[in-house]
């Protein structure tokens, strides 16, 4: 640490008071601190090796990683809700700091995504420009509030140098499947040598080497953990994009626009994440996570136990998933999801003989009738699709499959309550336990049959009923055949009795399922990271090898996507890249023998999400362009250990929203690091910390419009703009609300240390609150108490007493102790609120007390208040004669005589009424204490002579006493 005394320059302000705490010294002290901090690199968290390497004694500490989640750059900049998370995470990392450990706390910038690219089509100003331009100003900001980050380690995701190891972990991800044995990922090349050796089979028969180049391709894309494939996807033409099932809104709408989504069957890449359901989902319970958090994982996976069931069709078979096999003797029909690869194939040119016209949707043919249901079922959500409407749609495909258990022929249905999403796509019917069922079986005449004996009275004859009976304590009927009977049994034998069945005939097997689909990882997107992927004249997708990588975005004079029409679904993906011909068709030679070849590239990029999946990593190296994470430096940080089975960031802090898309796939990319021997942490996120929201007044005229907060003036409990009532509602802050109140102008009223304290003394971290410009004040006054309790506002001079500990009266080293144990407890425990009340109830004891604050106890005040407003600590700090910076210091630690009370009052109470209070020690005994209850005079008078049956004894604090 430097010898410089910033606060030597500190300039004096002429008023009554020349040297009172105000805004403009406030401003000076914090700039001033926050230059010296960057000269000095106070933040910087050394490595234990490499470019980042630094002084031995920090390395050599207990090490804590705190995150905050990746903030995007918008062109709006921050407003005082943004920050809180950020201040939050920077009072306990320097908290940390100041409890003996190396601390690593950076921030980078999660930059590429639609809003940058929407902003390029509409002004023509390059996404890059915009985004960098946006940074800036953010950083700004940031620094303004005195965040201690080490700003060596940040970046931002458009960086090459970043997204080329995006690229290099898309490619482990290409060029890896999973072991179902093993339960981990491996190299592919590991999977061709089995299939080479013949020590897996290829599937069909034949041999490896039999095979073509392009069917080898297509065999490894069945294993590979990253995959293109013709499939279902969420197509949005008012975007130009295909958008994750969790872009998609309840109501069948894209997130960003609103605008409509369809179902449609494109190419695309994916990655397998549902090789990996069982272990993201028992790896939760390691975790230090809120449990709602985990819920929501724990149901978007969605782990479900039954039994896989095949119906015969012509030879081939329908696979359906089903819970309750135990009531396959019930299933009277089968229906598939409109999008089931297995519709074409089954429906016929024409209606069989007998074909009901309530089955047929008045069309002529099946194929017809199937085109126009499809067409239909395009248009809705899947919650539009699985809600409980009364009218159930449908058409029957003309088709027939058998029930395994009985051999009967029942039709197969098309109908959107079923979904590609879950399960195969295919269910088998039973409508007489599951209510969806029932209704589509009364409107299409199909039969019902009683498997579940009714406990409720209404009788075994299905016709007689108004609605399905589900029960999982009931017992099995009219459910046997001549190898099987589940008669009589109960609903858990029944389903072990079937199950054996299904496997021993081989008509089915016990499995599990997950509600978990694969991620979706094309978007047909300019701003986002190139695939490094090229086909060959055949179509056959080639990785780029490393030393081509980055392979960066090119210049394109139009950014935007082909969009189209909101409304046709018919349309199909145009890609920005698509454009640029010169970058699509190129000549390379790929390092496989082979020498120069003529190749397209990937004209699709990667999803936003991808750059967030791991730059947990990159700050830990951010500058090491030979490989993804020196092992060393992932290990130190990162590593497993005690409480931490499987690594991971200690602390990580954001926003409840990213329950699902975020941390699972981040988690998922962990994992497959982990697996391939690339990272020693399985898990990115140890300790999760999700904090609330700060949220402000909406006003609202009599169009509903909304109007600026700021010029809004209250009068006898109403509210009025311009002379006009307006309504008043709690919300969200933003400027499209007009009621966005900005860091910089709470920090140029009052100063960042206030903006920092008024934040944290809101309320409890993981509680959403609404924001009162009003009452920031109270926390600016907190800091002029406490400048006034070290510096003497007219002189400048200090003005503590240099006296011994020993020499400071009792009652101030009891109020001094008990804030330092109380708010070393709160600040560990992420309660700031609490630990501000503690340091502003000492500060007015010594206000109180007055006169000169003893310097033992104006210094541990100084330190105390360092993590939470740490630019009038450092200037404090100096004051009382310090060289060295606060950020290092060591935190107080209090005496253990001084934290217990010295005396505690006790309530003596007869027949439940308070009859006296006593004063006593806080270690006295039961007995010693039902002495002095029954010695003293107010309970002897209150007794009047009478006997005592009982007395309850609760030391310290209470004796209840019960007379005779």
């Amino acid at each position: 640490m430097s010898e410089t005394n910033p606060a030597a320059t500190a300039p004096v302000t002429a008023d009554a008071a020349p040297h009172r705490y105000t805004a403009a010294m406030a401003a000076e002290i914090e700039a001033r601190w926050q230059d010296f901090w960057d000269a000095e690199g106070t933040y910087a968290a050394p490595n234990p090796k490499g470019d980042l390497a630094g002084d031995p004694e920090l390395v050599a500490r207990p090490k804590k990683f705190i995150m905050d989640m990746f903030p995007y750059p918008s062109g709006a900049g921050l407003h005082v809700g943004h920050p809180l998370g950020y201040i939050a995470t920077d009072v306990f990392a320097r908290f940390q700091r100041m409890t003996g450990h190396n601390v690593l706390h950076t921030l980078g910038f999660d930059a590429f995504g639609l809003p940058a690219e929407q902003y390029a089509v509409q002004t023509g100003t390059h996404p890059r420009a915009s985004t960098e331009a946006n940074m800036k100003n953010m950083v700004s900001q940031l620094r303004r509030l005195g965040l201690g980050h080490d700003k060596r380690r940040s970046f931002a995701t458009i960086d090459p140098e970043y997204y080329k190891w995006t690229q290099w972990i898309f490619l482990q991800i290409f060029n890896s499947w999973y072991d179902d044995e093993a339960k981990r990922a491996r190299p592919i090349s590991e999977l061709v040598a089995q299939f080479d050796s013949g020590e897996r089979a290829v599937p069909g028969g034949g041999t490896w080497s039999a095979l073509t180049e392009a069917e080898r391709a297509d065999l490894l894309g069945e294993y590979r953990l990253a995959y293109a494939s013709d499939a279902p996807v969420n197509w949005c033409p008012g975007l130009g994009t295909v958008l994750a099932n969790e872009e998609v809104t309840a109501d069948g709408r894209s997130e960003r626009g609103n605008f409509p989504v369809f179902k449609s069957k494109l190419r695309q890449w994916n990655m397998r994440i549902t090789a990996y359901a069982d272990r993201l989902l028992d790896d939760l319970d390691q975790l230090d996570w809120p449990e709602a958090i985990k819920l929501q994982q724990r149901n978007w996976i969605g782990r479900s136990e039954g039994a896989r069931v095949d119906f015969p069709v012509d030879g081939e078979r329908i696979t359906v998933f089903t819970t309750r096999p135990d009531t396959l003797f019930g299933a009277t029909y089968m229906v598939l999801a409109p999008e089931h690869p297995l519709v074409e194939k089954f429906t016929p040119a024409a209606w069989p003989e007998g074909t009901r016209d309530a089955w047929t949707g008045g069309h002529a043919t099946p194929t017809e009738a199937v085109a126009a249901y499809r067409a239909q079922a395009a248009s809705k959500s899947d919650v539009e699709r699985q809600a409980e409407a009364k009218d159930k749609t449908g058409v029957f495909i003309g088709a027939y499959a058998t029930n395994p258990v009985n051999g009967e022929q029942v039709p197969v249905f098309v109908a959107d309550y079923v979904l590609m999403g879950y399960g195969t796509g295919a269910i088998m019917a039973v409508p007489a336990g599951d209510q969806r069922d029932f209704e589509f079986a009364r409107a299409f005449e199909l039969p019902i049959r009683c498997i579940v004996e009714p406990t409720d009275g209404r009788g075994t004859d299905p016709s007689t009923w108004e609605s399905a009976f589900a029960s999982y304590d009931a017992k099995i009927m009219n459910s046997s055949n001549d190898e099987v009977s589940l008669d009589g049994l109960g609903v858990v034998e029944a389903k072990e009795r079937i199950t054996e069945w299904l496997e021993r005939t081989g008509a089915g097997a016990g499995t599990v399922n997950f509600r978990l689909r694969d991620w979706l990882f094309s978007r047909q997107r300019y701003w986002g990271e190139p695939f490094p992927i090229v086909y060959d004249e055949d179509g056959i997708a080639h990785p780029l090898p490393a030393s081509m990588l980055p392979l960066e975005l090119p210049e394109v004079e139009d950014y935007s996507p082909r969009t189209f029409d909101p409304d046709d679904a018919d349309t199909k993906p145009e890609t920005p890249l698509s454009r640029n011909e010169d970058w699509v068709h190129v000549t390379l030679d790929l390092g496989d023998g082979r020498g120069p070849r003529r190749y397209r590239r990937e004209t699709n990029t990667m999803p936003n999400w991808a750059g967030s999946c791991w730059y947990e990593l990159r700050y830990l190296d951010p500058h090491n362009s030979e490989q993804l994470v020196d092992p060393e430096i992932e290990q130190y940080w990162m590593g497993p250990r005690e409480g931490l089975p499987h690594g991971g960031v200690d602390l990580y802090v954001g926003g409840a929203e990213h329950a699902v898309l975020h941390l699972l796939y981040a988690r998922f990319w962990s994992k497959v690091l982990f697996d391939l021997g690339h990272v020693s942490s399985a898990e990115p996120f140890h300790k999760l910390f999700n904090q609330g929201m700060i949220q402000a007044y909406v006003y609202r005229d009599s169009r509903g419009i909304a109007v600026p907060a700021a010029e809004v003036e209250e009068r006898d409990g109403a509210y009025f703009h311009g002379g006009e009532k307006v309504s008043r509602l709690l919300g969200k802050m933003g400027k499209s609300l007009k009621n966005a109140v900005t860091p910089d102008e709470i920090c140029a009223e009052y100063g960042a240390d206030t903006l920092r304290l008024y934040e944290m003394a809101m309320g409890p971290l993981d509680v959403s609150r609404p924001w009162d410009t009003r009452a920031v004040v109270g926390q600016f006054r907190l800091l002029q108490r406490l400048w006034r309790n070290v510096v003497d506002e007219n002189t400048g001079r200090l003005s503590v007493a240099d006296v011994a500990e020993t020499d400071v009266d009792a009652d101030t080293l009891r109020a001094l102790h008990k804030a330092i144990d109380g708010v070393r407890q709160d600040l560990e425990g992420m309660r700031f609120n609490t630990a501000i009340a503690k340091v502003t109830e000492l500060n007015n004891h010594l206000t109180k007390v007055g006169g000169p604050v003893p310097r033992p106890v104006a210094e541990r005040l100084v330190l105390l208040v360092a993590p939470l407003a740490p630019h009038v600590a450092e200037e404090l700090w100096r004051n009382l004669g310090h060289t060295s910076s606060v950020v290092h210091e060591d935190f107080p630690v209090a005496d253990p005589a001084y934290v217990v009370d010295e005396t505690v009052t006790c309530v003596v109470q007869i027949k439940g009424k308070v009859k006296a209070r006593l004063e006593v020690s806080p270690s006295v005994s039961e007995e010693d204490l039902e002495k002095a209850a029954l010695a003293d005079e107010k309970v002897v008078a209150a007794l009047g002579g009478a006997g005592i049956r009982k007395v309850i004894v609760r030391a310290p604090k209470l004796v209840n006493i019960v007379p005779a």
